[in-house]
């Protein structure tokens, strides 16, 4: 897990309310890098960090194994500024908008935890609360809340209210999931063969036919009507990651390669070979479009088994 400049936070370095949340042993509050405050979770066999920053989870991993998700050496912990890695919270929009901050305000948003509990199975859940922010003027009024549970599983579950009287609110979101890989060269991805997507590299529209994603280049696809679960069969950690989800109808997968991690600030040269995004979401075509008063639930669960 990423601990380098963490402690313990006491005293009014924590609210009262955060503090009445901790759980021995289970759930601490600490400060993380950059000063940002951070949720610390210990089950009997994972453990999870996530930032109150974004709700942003960066670490996952069960006890024995290599961290299932990636986070850069080289990300920003700021205020007003992404995390890169982990798996950031994308909402109302993915992708750039003029005026707006690239892949909404969401992942930028300090979100309010307000409650976490432990489950019979001796997993963890927290749930978080997206406030009222004056970034979020530029849409129909709305609720998000996000649901993480912490067991030999990862889970997440955003659920997104438009609470207008009369106006539909139509948004895009996505888990923008970053996931730490042994060798880039010996990964193999599943599950979207005969699926249709946009390839942003060059703005192609193509379907996929290979039963096997490799990476070998930079990839940057936006796959649509994906439902189903995805895959990551890693040969150097002997590990397969499995993605599986329900209320997301699109899938991107993502890796910058060479050149693009070069001119990435915050993201080292060499990075790129040790993570693929394959990320879990309703974008483009598959934008959600909510009557007032109705709710949508995005759920995605990550979970790795030998190979």
């Amino acid at each position: 897990m990423i601990r380098s400049d963490s402690k313990v936070m006491t005293g009014l370095e924590v609210s009262e309310q955060l503090r009445r949340l901790e759980i021995p042993g289970r759930v601490t509050f600490m400060e993380g890098n950059g000063g940002l405050t951070k949720v610390e979770v210990n089950t009997e066999r994972s453990g999870a960090e996530i930032y109150l920053h974004g709700a942003h989870i960066t670490d996952f991993q069960k006890k024995g194994e290599a961290p299932l998700l990636f986070t850069s050496q080289f990300s920003r912990f700021n205020t007003g500024q992404p995390i890169r890695g982990g798996v950031p919270v994308i909402f109302p929009w993915f992708g750039p908008r003029e005026g707006e901050p690239t892949h909404g305000f969401a992942r930028l948003a300090w979100w309010e935890l307000h409650e976490a509990v432990t489950l019979p199975e001796d997993g963890v859940t927290l749930r978080f609360h997206l406030p009222d922010l004056a970034e979020s003027a530029v849409v129909p009024p709305f609720s998000a809340n996000y649901v993480v549970t912490i067991a030999e599983t990862l889970s997440m579950e955003l659920l997104i209210t438009n609470t207008s009287g009369n106006s539909p609110f139509s948004f895009e979101a996505c888990f923008h999931s970053y996931f730490f890989v042994g060798d880039i060269d010996e990964i193999a991805i599943a599950g979207l063969k005969g699926a249709t997507y946009f390839d942003k590299t060059d703005h192609s529209t193509r379907q996929d036919n290979a039963d096997l994603i490799r990476i070998t280049s930079e990839v940057d696809r936006v796959y649509q009507d994906a439902t189903g679960p995805v895959e990551i069969q890693d040969q150097k950690l002997r590990r397969k990651i499995r993605i599986q989800k329900s209320g997301s109808a699109s899938t991107v997968v993502w890796n910058p390669w060479i050149a693009k991690a070069q001119q990435m600030p915050d993201f080292g040269n060499e990075e790129y070979k040790q993570m693929v995004c394959v990320e879990s979401g309703n974008v483009g075509k598959n934008r959600i479009t909510l009557a007032p008063g109705k709710t949508a639930v995005m759920k995605v669960a990550l979970s790795s088994t030998g190979l």
